[in-house]
């Protein structure tokens, strides 16, 4: 269990990262940044391998890299079913996502994945 309120956690920090970095998402409080970590690891729980499933043409054709179109519409629906978190268009929510990535992949690196 503590390991997923610190992956929850680092989340949350990388997406308030996001929003000092990209003028297009917005996030009001620390708790809104909360919700959204925790909407987020759903989202990529269940919707995003149905996505990659359903697009699984595409992204063969595309050498992977529709998968930065699928991280994107989820990183939108992160927003679009978080209070108090938003993202503009589609640039701000594909820039998001792979700003919350990299960010979250950085900090993973200083925590302990022992279960």
């Amino acid at each position: 269990m503590p390991q997923f309120i610190i992956t929850l956690v680092v989340t949350a920090v990388s997406m308030l990262v996001a929003e000092i970095l990209l003028p297009g998402i917005s996030i009001d409080t620390t708790l809104a940044a909360l919700i959204g970590a925790a909407v987020f690891g759903i989202i990529n729980a269940i919707i995003r391998p149905i996505l990659i499933l359903f697009t699984l043409p595409f992204t063969i054709l595309t050498l992977g890299l529709f998968l930065f179109i699928i991280n994107a519409i989820c990183f939108s629906l992160v927003g679009y079913f978080t209070p108090g978190f938003s993202v503009n268009g589609f640039f701000d929510a594909l820039f998001g996502s792979i700003i919350v990535s990299f960010v979250s992949g950085f900090l993973g690196t200083f925590f302990d994945k022992e279960d």
